[in-house]
């Protein structure tokens, strides 16, 4: 499941996250929180979410940081890269043995950083220029704040791109890569795993193309009316994760007719909202 949007809002809990996630321990169904953002160690994340009343351990936590690093140690081993991002991105490069350098890395890798820096961007354009590879954790043009929205990874990579001329790799979802990573990390295959998210773009998306199940939760950015602009839908479309309380051994229901949900009642109720 994602983590913003699904189990919390910035530092508060979605209602009802808490007892579905006890509820999934109960039944013992293994789960997986994942989240573009690569700015924290799965650490970091597990210390933020019992702030809120979630207790998830470390190994329970996926990041595109995390997802990178694996990519980067299949793709070239005991390599190089300059970074720009902050202690997930580098902690995750650290542990597979990678040397962090700005001088002819073999890669350059950005991730999502709360104060990017203009000496970093313009670094990183030039060693693009002169060979290095370009890897981004994830596209998510923007992220949120108190304030309003802040630019995110694929917002600084599309302005690298441009000054370039070449588009990076993108790890994160709606990457499948991201999901078959953590697919392995929980020890779990496609058949019977679900995708829970509330984005249709990046968590629904990912899910279909790595054969899940999904369900699409109204708790953050998705509503029916932007979903149905997508040409693909979830499996279900539920207001929240406390919708599948006593439910969770059996998601889909008796009910359930086999097709992809997006109620037309609905979406015809938010136009005329």
């Amino acid at each position: 499941m994602d983590m913003d949007g699904v189990l919390v809002h910035e530092e508060h809990l979605v209602p009802g996250a808490d007892t579905f996630v006890s509820e999934l321990r109960d039944h013992g169904i293994g789960f997986m929180v994942l989240t573009n953002n690569s700015i924290y160690t799965p650490r970091d994340l597990r210390a933020r979410l019992l702030r809120t009343g979630l207790d998830i351990p470390e190994e329970s936590i996926w990041t595109s940081a995390l997802a990178t690093a694996r990519f980067l140690k299949q793709q070239r081993p005991g390599g190089s890269a300059f970074v720009v991002g902050e202690s997930g991105l580098t902690t995750a490069l650290h542990s597979i043995g990678y040397v962090l350098t700005d001088r002819d890395p073999d890669y350059v890798v950005l991730g999502e950083t709360r104060t990017y820096s203009f000496e970093a961007i313009t670094r990183a354009i030039r060693l693009v220029e002169g060979g290095a590879r370009f890897i981004a954790t994830n596209p998510d043009e923007k992220g949120p704040s108190r304030e309003g929205s802040l630019p995110a990874t694929g917002a600084v990579a599309a302005l690298i791109e441009r000054a370039t001329g070449r588009a990076p790799y993108y790890v994160g979802k709606p990457n499948p890569l991201m999901m078959r990573s953590a697919l392995r990390a929980l020890g779990a295959h496609s058949e019977n795993t679900l995708m829970i998210g509330d984005r249709m773009d990046t968590d629904v998306r990912s899910g279909l193309e790595a054969g899940l199940h999904t369900l699409l939760v109204l708790s953050g950015i998705s509503d029916h009316r932007t979903a149905d602009l997508f040409p693909y839908r979830p499996t279900r479309v539920l207001d929240s994760v406390a919708d599948l309380i006593g439910a969770t051994a059996d998601p889909f229901g008796e009910d359930w007719s086999g097709e992809a949900d997006l109620p037309q009642e609905k979406v015809k109720e938010a136009q005329a909202d």
